[in-house]
């Protein structure tokens, strides 16, 4: 699955638009890690216990999104975004969204073939058929 934040993706022509795409993941703290964080709060510094947890939820989003627009046949989304929010006190969501889309496959020439199959000045990484 191919995801970009612009709205088309270059030499990969968007041949049908599928709609809107998006997974959400809402996390709620833990009453020892808020703790913790508290502490770190008051003295400065990254909070790696909520890092962790927005982390977390970034990619369960991500990976909500992604199985959404497959189900819908696409082969790519674009226009993605992440936006956050507090539902409720101690409480976070991450949200993302984009537009699935099926792209065409990318046309290589001879010359691209040839540059892929022997670099310059080494040996070539795979075999391009």
């Amino acid at each position: 699955m191919i995801i970009a934040t612009t709205s088309n993706l270059p030499d990969r022509p968007i041949l049908r638009t599928l709609g809107l795409v998006r997974g959400t993941s809402v996390r709620g703290r833990h009453i020892g890690q808020d703790l913790i964080a508290h502490l770190r709060n008051a003295v400065g510094g990254e909070i790696h216990e909520y890092t962790k947890m927005l982390s977390e939820a970034r990619e369960q989003a991500l990976d909500r999104m992604i199985e959404e627009a497959r189900e819908l046949g696409a082969n790519a989304i674009v226009g993605m975004r992440f936006t956050t929010s507090s539902p409720t006190p101690g409480s976070s969501e991450v949200l993302v969204f984009g537009t699935a889309v099926v792209v065409a496959e990318p046309r290589l020439d001879s010359e691209t073939v040839q540059d892929m199959r022997a670099p310059e000045g080494g040996t070539p990484a795979e075999s391009v058929s």
